[in-house]
């Protein structure tokens, strides 16, 4: 796209009221335009949001528009607030990265790839530093069974285990979005594949498996064969908010039975004809499973809550100030 100096670029780096733009191999800084102000968070551009810009050669150009997404994940910023943090767009895979010592958490996994699969990407687990567990099959087999739709890949960068399964992610023109805690091994597996320190590494501490942080805000990185990484910072807790298809098609099993339960209301409770109940009596369906999903659906409805109460009072507050001429 080329009139009068506008173009199309990617947003390669957001940090606060500042952009870069990825164009032609380069970041160019880039501002809002002004009309931006007036819009609602989530149509801000994000790290992977393809926009068209005003080029300043001289200076910061100036983004015009955010074109239309294929996808876009987001999160509450703080699971006690449910404000919403949206976080990248455009991925095609979401690499769900835990290591397999005392950072690896099921329930972890489950939320992530429900915030891959609401934001419209496929969830990938990628079970790193295998060299370290003696029994790898049994947590490859119960991160599979957090949904139908998950691939799951246990890999030792270190030792070059499993790296060969990746490859098929590796395409030309596919991005791939990072999720991690810190020191779960993603800057390592990256920097495994491309053969290069494309990423900075940071070690774990010994006495509770847990990482310090190497990366300090989402960026986008493109590799010489065309296929572009969005790291973000590590997250050791992942809220729920806004997410209840993705937390359907996560527990899509469960959701199948609840719609074989006698009532279209069926609580799970004393209800007769209940499948939910049948199920776990037979043992198709884990108590364990059950609750998480109880759980994170409970979560999802109340941060949600949260988050149209904030953002109604945000509202009415702007309302109040441009009529008092405070903005």
């Amino acid at each position: 796209m080329n009139n009068n100096n506008i173009f199309e670029g990617r947003i390669s780096e957001v940090q606060k009221n500042s952009f870069k733009i990825r164009y032609q191999g380069q970041d160019l800084p880039a501002k809002l335009k002004g009309s931006f102000y007036e819009a609602s968070a989530e149509q801000l551009p994000v790290v992977g949001d393809y926009v068209t810009f005003l080029y300043n050669p001289i200076g910061d150009s100036t983004i015009l528009t955010v074109c239309e997404r294929k996808s876009f994940l987001h999160r509450p910023d703080q699971a006690k607030t449910g404000v919403m943090q949206y976080m990248v767009a455009n991925v095609d895979y979401t690499f769900i990265i835990t290591s397999l010592n005392g950072d690896y958490s099921f329930n972890r996994v489950a939320r992530y790839a429900s915030i891959a699969l609401q934001g419209g990407s496929v969830p990938v687990a990628i079970l790193t530093k295998s060299d370290l567990c003696n029994n790898v099959g049994r947590y490859v087999r119960e991160v599979e069974s957090v949904s139908e739709h998950i691939r799951v890949h246990a890999i030792s960068a270190l030792y070059g285990i499993g790296l060969d399964e990746l490859k098929e992610y590796f395409t030309p023109g596919t991005t791939i979005c990072l999720l991690g805690s810190s020191g779960a091994g993603k800057s390592t597996l990256i920097n495994s594949i491309t053969g290069e320190e494309t990423m900075a590494t940071s070690g774990i501490r010994e006495s509770d498996s847990k990482g310090r942080h190497t990366t300090t805000h989402r960026q986008l990185i493109e590799l010489e064969n065309g296929v572009c990484i969005i790291d973000t910072p590590g997250m050791r807790e992942v809220g729920m908010a806004g997410v209840e298809e993705g937390i359907d098609d996560t527990f899509s099993d469960i959701v199948e039975l609840e719609s074989r339960c006698r009532f279209s209301n069926c609580r799970h409770d004393t209800e007769p004809g209940c499948a939910i109940k049948a199920a776990l009596q037979s043992g198709e369906l884990s108590a364990e499973r059950y609750a998480l999903y109880v759980s994170l659906g409970a979560e999802n409805t109340r941060n949600y809550a949260k988050k149209k109460e904030i953002s109604k009072w945000a509202k009415e507050r702007k309302k109040l100030m441009k009529k008092n001429g405070l903005e």
